[in-house]
């Protein structure tokens, strides 16, 4: 199933059910919410009633008194009023009055005087002290069809003489209840449709960002000259078009990297040969020779046999490095032993520029990693920390928890050289990228530092190279530092 018909048929089933659940609530609450408005209304009409009421029945002259005349006239008033729609042509209301004995005195309706309610709910309550309300039907073989009555106490001097019912069908309230379902189902069904076609047309947004995506990204690995897919003026600053510029730019990044992988076997085939034709003239001049001559060539042979044999290990290192995906033979290491290990490697080209080394190594920290690669890349930053030391300067060696992040260690190397130009620090991770060197002015293949920053994500680490803090590397000598950060074997 694709996933714009999941997104609609989940839209569709959470719409469905909160609207079924909201509607039934809701005209549920429609018919008695009209009949608690009536019964309120009811109870005024019932209280006031009783208060014009009480004279004539202390007196004992209800019957035949002007109260009694006046509610005998209701059956005629046609109020010929509009409701909402709906014509009111008569007084529905029926009033009744019975005594402290429960007996009806008067009633709007001929035949009822006489009659005892004593036993009704609404007299028998209010006798007591209590609110008195009944809702009955009108004959037995009529159930649904019911009156609301609604009974106030008629007082002398706090004394109960009689009880004063309202009394109203709630078969007149059904058309203003029929209506007010059928506009909350028409508002339903409007909603609804309005609702489905938001959810339609947010879906298919939705589907069709992530189709013309699929679409893009299965073009990039056919490797076709795929264009980033125009998300739509909708998408114009969501997370799809986030996500197609990201798809852009690894793809940018990937075919920036197998040019470059392409180009570094290409370069180690065509360099294999110059080296052994170097070798073959290294060779030839052993052979007598004017012994000048003979010095000069053959340790120019040896120097650019030397460069290039680095140049092709390094690129092959580098290669090896780029393809993995992650560490093949991790182990528990110790970086201050991997140090000195390094530094005593180093020992003959620190003597000749005659260095020193202040190392502070914390041999209680463990890393998990490969000890060849991560002996090669402290070689690396050993080595170039060594060439840009000015002759019987100090390297200074550190490998310590790192103060802001303590599942972490930093190790690094500081030199007392020149530092590296503003410009170039953006650069130093670079492919062949890299500064000539104070005594030689010689270049590096440029590849050292970039095989560190490999190594140190295969490493889930970082690398970093920066100028010492107050040296301007520009104007006065400050050093460099090259610094790189590692999670702790603990830790992980």
């Amino acid at each position: 199933m694709r996933i714009g018909l999941r997104l609609l048929l989940a839209f569709l089933l959470v719409l469905g059910l909160g609207l079924v659940v909201v509607l039934q609530v809701f005209l549920e609450e429609i018919k008695p919410g009209t009949r608690m408005a009536m019964e309120d209304s009811l109870v005024d009409t019932a209280y006031t009633l009783a208060q014009l009421a009480a004279p004539e029945l202390k007196a004992g002259t209800l019957a035949t008194g002007a109260f009694a005349q006046a509610l005998r006239a209701l059956p005629d008033v046609r109020p010929q009023a509009t409701l909402w729609g709906f014509p009111k042509e008569r007084i529905d209301t029926q009033v009744s009055v019975t005594d402290a004995r429960g007996v009806v005195v008067f009633d709007t309706r001929p035949g009822f005087i006489g009659r005892d309610h004593s036993r009704w709910n609404d007299v028998l309550r209010t006798l007591r002290g209590e609110y008195g309300a009944r809702s009955s039907a009108t004959a037995p073989d009529r159930p649904d069809d019911t009156v609301m009555h609604v009974a106030a106490p008629i007082r002398d001097d706090g004394r109960i003489i009689g009880v004063l019912t309202v009394s109203r069908p709630n078969r007149t309230l059904e058309p203003y209840i029929d209506r007010g379902r059928q506009r909350v189902l028409t508002a339903s069904w409007v909603l609804l449709g309005v609702t489905l076609a938001v959810g339609g047309l947010l879906t298919w947004w939705i589907a069709s960002s992530l189709q013309r995506l699929q679409a893009y990204a299965l073009a990039v690995a056919r490797g076709d000259r795929a264009v980033p897919p125009r998300m739509g003026r909708f998408s114009g600053n969501t997370e799809f078009h986030d996500l197609a510029q990201a798809v852009e730019r690894m793809r940018l990044r990937l075919e920036d990297k197998a040019y470059v992988e392409h180009y570094v076997h290409t370069l180690t085939h065509e360099l294999k040969s110059p080296l052994a034709a170097l070798r073959g003239a290294a060779e030839v001049l052993q052979e007598p020779l004017p012994e000048p001559e003979r010095q000069r060539f053959a340790t120019h042979v040896q120097r650019q046999t030397e460069r290039l044999q680095q140049l092709i290990d390094r690129l092959l290192g580098l290669v090896a490095v780029e393809q993995m995906r992650q560490l093949q033979d991790a182990e528990v290491l110790d970086v201050a032993a991997l140090t000195r290990e390094r530094v005593a490697a180093q020992e003959p080209r620190l003597r000749r520029k005659g260095l020193q080394v202040q190392a502070a190594l914390d041999d209680t920290l463990r890393v998990r990693g490969s000890r060849f690669l991560l002996s090669q890349a402290l070689h690396n930053l050993l080595d170039n920390a060594i060439d840009f030391s000015p002759p019987g300067g100090t390297l200074h060696i550190a490998w310590h928890r790192a103060e802001d992040h303590p599942n972490e260690a930093t190790w690094s190397v500081r030199d007392e050289g020149p530092g590296v130009p503003d410009y170039a620090l953006p650069r130093v991770f670079e492919r062949f990228y890299s500064l000539p060197r104070p005594d030689t002015q010689e270049r590096s293949s440029g590849l050292g530092l970039c095989f560190v920053h490999e190594v140190c994500e295969l490493h889930r680490g970082r690398v970093s190279v920066d100028n010492l803090p107050g040296g301007d590397a520009a104007t006065a000598p400050a050093g460099c530092r090259a610094s790189l950060t590692l999670p702790l074997h603990d830790a992980a």
